[in-house]
């Protein structure tokens, strides 16, 4: 997606641990005008798979999730990392580590929001490792819904967590995909 590309390069930085960051616009700063494009591409892509549910983590992937749906007429689910008062005791639940907060959670979704009659399409804002990715494709395996496939705005290519999900005959559709970055230069995979 070049307008994707095209706002990494204007906005985006480049941090030691192959890191970057795109808090300006997409994960703590939302432009909202790009993000729409984005639920637009994810409508684009998947439209014919009779998608009627999103599934995302928090908290990063709730925006970009919301206005997706907004283009698929369909609910937004999304793990909670901490176990509330106000959920009930009938969870499905993984344990996912996060690579950019080295820290490891268990995610939970109330099995009254997930179920055998659904198509599921994850969404995240990155996808690296794969672990967070992991942990939302066993909530699907475990509610008995239809994984469609699941979507990242920005794969780290180099870390190969997307080419672990293709060879399990998972559908990875990222927007971006980078095969190494450095302070002077992205690249990215055609």
């Amino acid at each position: 997606m070049q307008l994707l590309k095209d706002m990494i390069a204007e906005k985006g930085k480049v941090f030691p641990g192959n890191i970057l960051k795109v808090d300006s616009f997409l994960n703590h700063q939302i432009d909202v005008d790009f993000l729409n494009e984005v639920g637009r591409e994810y409508y684009n892509r998947f439209k014919d798979d009779g998608v009627n549910k999103i599934l995302t983590i928090e908290a990063s992937g709730i925006g970009i999730a919301c206005i997706a749906a907004q283009h698929f007429h369909v609910p937004v689910v999304f793990a909670k990392k901490n176990k509330t008062k106000n959920i009930a005791s009938n969870v499905y639940s993984a344990n996912v580590v996060s690579y950019t907060h080295s820290r490891e959670y268990t995610v939970i979704v109330s099995e009254q929001f997930l179920g055998p009659e659904d198509r599921v399409i994850i969404l995240d804002d990155f996808l690296a490792n794969g672990c967070a990715m992991m942990g939302l494709i066993d909530i699907v395996k475990q509610s008995g819904a239809t994984l469609v496939g699941v979507g990242a705005v920005i794969e780290k290519g180099f870390q190969r967590g997307g080419d672990m999900l293709r060879k399990e005959g998972i559908r990875v559709e990222s927007l971006a995909v980078i095969d190494s970055m450095t302070d002077d230069a992205i690249i990215y995979r055609d």
